[in-house]
């Protein structure tokens, strides 16, 4: 759907959105580099935006659960991501 320059079967309004200068201007600047519109830029970021303030249902989510046998606490995962790193190097 997004990076290909084109949208596909989906349905645009016409909106005004106020956004920082700064961030325009880094937009801008993407654009005429990667050859996109600008316009384009803005629709994939609302995308994700209404993606995220979406209330998803129970049943909707097809995303597998992990039972490690207990709970996972911030020290597992520290670990974890320093042997992953550890790994890489």
């Amino acid at each position: 759907m997004y990076g290909t320059g084109t949208i596909t079967s989906m349905a645009l309004k016409k909106t005004t959105v106020m956004v920082d200068e700064d961030d325009l201007a880094i937009i801008k600047a993407a654009a005429a580099r990667e050859g996109r519109p600008e316009s384009e830029y803005f629709r994939e970021a609302f995308h994700i935006a209404a993606l995220r303030a979406k209330r998803w249902e129970d049943d909707d989510w097809d995303i597998p659960e992990l039972d490690f046998g207990r709970e996972v606490t911030k020290d597992d995962i520290k670990k974890a991501v320093s042997d992953a790193i550890a790994d890489k190097l």
